[in-house]
């Protein structure tokens, strides 16, 4: 059986570009107050302009509503616990690389040393939460909540959701 490759027809997209008048514009109103009649000529003896009967009413708008960013905080099996507030680095004693900038370092308390200085690095990027191994000595485990765990490639991001245990050496944090 040969494959036969199927296209789509084209569409003329209907939409305007940047470039398109899509309605003319009313004129600016006298005074603020009056919208301004057509002239039915274009006399130029005839410099009057007439009001409109109706005023035009001030729309009262209400202030946008903000739906605030969801907050994630992490929760230390050695009792620390962060809130996050953007990107930042977990680790022993972290330390950023030069010219690397981060708002928060997270220091874990590890006695046994399976945490690496600078672990795990963390960050915020459209509302949701990512972690990324920073090519420690003992990896990074990610366990969603009713999922499967995951080994986390150095150097890759990976999406955190509220609910996931996150090894690192033999401590772990939960996400909430």
């Amino acid at each position: 059986m040969t494959a036969t490759r199927v296209r789509a027809p084209e569409v003329a997209d209907s939409r305007p570009s940047d470039t398109t008048v899509v309605e003319r514009l009313p004129k600016p109103a006298v005074a603020g107050r009056f919208p301004v009649a057509e002239r039915a000529d274009d006399d130029d003896d005839q410099d009057a302009l007439e009001p409109v009967a109706d005023p035009i009413e001030p729309i009262e708008t209400a202030p946008p509503v903000e739906t605030p960013a969801p907050r994630y905080t992490l929760s230390f099996s050695s009792g620390e616990v962060v809130e996050v507030t953007g990107s930042g680095l977990i680790g022993r004693r972290p330390i950023t690389q030069p010219g690397e900038q981060v708002d928060q370092l997270v220091a874990v308390l590890d006695p046994g040393r399976s945490v690496s200085k600078t672990h795990v690095e963390f960050g915020l990027e459209g509302g949701e939460l990512w972690i990324c191994d920073r090519y420690s000595g003992n990896g990074t485990v990610a366990h969603p909540l009713g999922g499967v765990a995951r080994q986390c490639e150095p150097g890759r991001r990976y999406r955190v959701t509220a609910g996931t245990r996150v090894e690192i050496g033999d401590q772990w944090f939960d996400v909430s």
